[in-house]
C-alpha cells in the first residue's frame, strides 16, 4: 500500500531518510467518534487525548476531533492539559483527570483546566484558591467505584459532603467514576460500579455524570449518563474484544526492507540464531525495532511464531530476534522480486489489526500505540489543515 497521499501532512525525519513510516489517519479517527457518539447518544462524547493521543500526536489528533465536533477532553498531568490549552480554542473543556498537584491551583486556573478531584485536601485546595481568584472555579469529582486507583472513596466522599464550607467553594461541572473490566462485559464488577457510582449521583443531584471509557459505551444506556470519554476506540483498538471491531484502523506503521536475503536449509536468523531455516528461505531485513517501539517480543524461536506482517499483499512470519533497529521476515512464499530493497511492510494498520500485533507480543494496544518511537517519519492524512500552525485563535 502507499503511505502517504501527496496532501497528507509530516512532522519527524524525512519518509526517504527513515527507516520506518507512521502514517495517522485523522479521518478514521474522526469518523470513530462519530460512532462513538453515535453509539452513546443522547450523551455527549469527549475524548481521551493523555499521552500524546496515545502516542499519535497531540496537536493533528486534537485539531482533527474538534473539527469533528468534540468539545470535552481528556488528559493526565496538567502539563498535557497546557499543551492542549495551547492547541485548541479558548472553549474546548479540559480536565485533568490525576487530579490537583499540589500547590498548582494557579496554573490550573490560568489554563482553564478542570481538575479532577480525587481527595479532600485537593478540594480544600481548589476552593480555597477560588476564593482567592475571586470566583468558584469549575472541577470534576472523581469518586473511585471499584477499581482502587484514584478516587475519593465512599468514606472520604462522606467526609467531602459533610465540610460545607469546602462543597460550597467548589463549581462542580463533572461527577465522574471508572470502569475496571468493561471489556469483560458480563464481569460482575460492572453491575457493582455502576450501582455504586448509581448511589453516589443520588447524592448529587443535577450535577452531570461521565462513567463510561471506550467499551463502557457498549456496556448500554445504563453506563453512559451525560458525558462518555472514550481513549483506545477512537484510535483504532477494539472496544468488544471477542467480536468483530467497529472502528476503523488509525495508525498504519510501515517499514522499509533494507536487504533481502537467500538461505540455504539450515542457516540461522539474528541474534541467538533462535531460527532456522527448514528449507531454502528468502528473508527480508527491515527498518523497524524495539527502539522505534516494535515489541522485542515479537520475536519468533526456532519456528515461525504467530507475529506477522503484512508485505507485498500476504502476510509474512516475523523469523528471528527483533534487535534494536531491524528485524526480519520469512517471505519464502511471496514471487520472487515482489519484495525488493525500499518496499513497505505493514506492522500495523488495515492489514495487521493493533490488537492483534499486541496478542502476539503478549500486551495491550495502549501499550503498543504510546511506545512507538520518534524515529518514524510521521504522516498525518485526511486534515492537512491540523498539520499547520499551533496556538488555535
Amino acid at each position: 500500500m502507499t503511505a502517504i497521499a501527496a496532501s497528507a501532512g509530516a512532522l519527524g525525519p524525512p519518509q526517504a531518510i527513515a527507516g520506518a513510516v507512521l502514517t495517522v489517519r485523522l479521518d478514521a479517527i474522526q469518523e470513530n467518534w462519530r460512532r462513538l457518539a453515535a453509539k452513546a447518544a443522547p450523551a455527549e462524547c469527549g475524548a481521551a487525548i493523555k499521552g500524546d493521543a496515545y502516542g499519535l500526536g497531540v496537536g493533528p489528533v486534537a485539531k482533527a476531533l474538534w473539527a469533528a465536533g468534540c468539545r470535552t477532553f481528556f488528559v493526565a498531568r496538567p502539563m498535557e492539559g497546557g499543551e492542549l490549552r495551547g492547541i485548541l480554542p479558548r472553549e474546548a473543556v479540559i480536565y485533568v483527570l490525576d487530579g490537583l498537584f499540589p500547590g498548582q491551583a494557579e496554573y490550573y486556573a490560568s489554563e482553564d483546566l478542570r481538575p479532577a478531584l480525587i481527595a479532600h485536601d485537593e478540594a480544600r485546595e481548589w476552593a480555597a484558591f477560588g476564593r482567592v481568584y475571586g470566583r468558584k472555579l469549575p472541577c470534576a469529582l472523581h469518586v473511585d467505584t471499584g477499581i482502587n486507583r484514584l478516587g475519593f472513596s465512599v468514606d472520604a466522599l462522606a467526609g467531602l459532603l459533610n465540610d460545607s464550607r469546602t462543597l460550597e467553594g467548589l463549581n462542580l461541572t463533572l461527577l465522574m467514576s471508572h470502569l475496571a473490566c468493561s471489556d469483560e462485559p458480563d464481569h460482575p464488577l460492572n453491575l457493582r460500579q455502576k450501582q455504586a457510582f448509581d448511589a453516589v449521583r443520588a447524592r448529587l443531584p443535577g450535577i452531570r455524570a461521565s462513567f463510561a471509557n471506550s467499551s463502557g459505551i457498549f456496556l448500554g444506556s445504563g453506563y453512559t449518563h451525560d458525558l462518555v470519554r472514550p481513549g483506545i476506540a477512537l484510535y483504532g483498538g477494539n472496544p468488544v474484544p471477542g467480536k468483530p471491531n467497529p472502528m476503523l484502523a488509525v495508525a498504519v506503521l510501515e517499514a522499509t526492507v533494507l536487504q533481502t536475503r537467500d538461505l540455504a536449509a539450515g542457516e540461522t536468523v539474528g541474534y541467538g540464531a533462535t531460527w532456522r531455516a527448514g528449507r531454502p528461505s528468502r528473508i527480508a531485513v527491515i527498518g523497524a525495532g524495539y527502539k522505534d517501539g516494535v515489541p522485542r517480543s515479537l520475536s519468533s524461536a526456532v519456528s515461525n511464531g504467530a507475529a506477522q506482517a503484512f508485505v507485498a499483499g500476504r502476510r509474512c512470519p516475523v523469523v528471528g530476534r527483533v534487535s534494536m533497529d531491524m528485524m526480519a521476515l520469512d517471505i519464502t512464499d511471496l514471487p520472487r522480486g515482489s519484495v525488493v530493497r525500499g518496499t513497505k511492510a505493514e506492522l500495523i494498520g488495515p492489514n495487521i489489526a493493533i490488537d492483534e500485533a499486541a496478542h502476539w507480543a503478549g500486551t495491550i494496544s495502549y501499550e503498543l500505540l504510546t511506545r512507538l518511537g520518534q524515529r518514524y517519519a510521521r504522516l498525518y492524512s485526511g486534515l492537512e489543515s491540523t498539520i499547520s500552525g499551533h496556538r488555535a485563535q
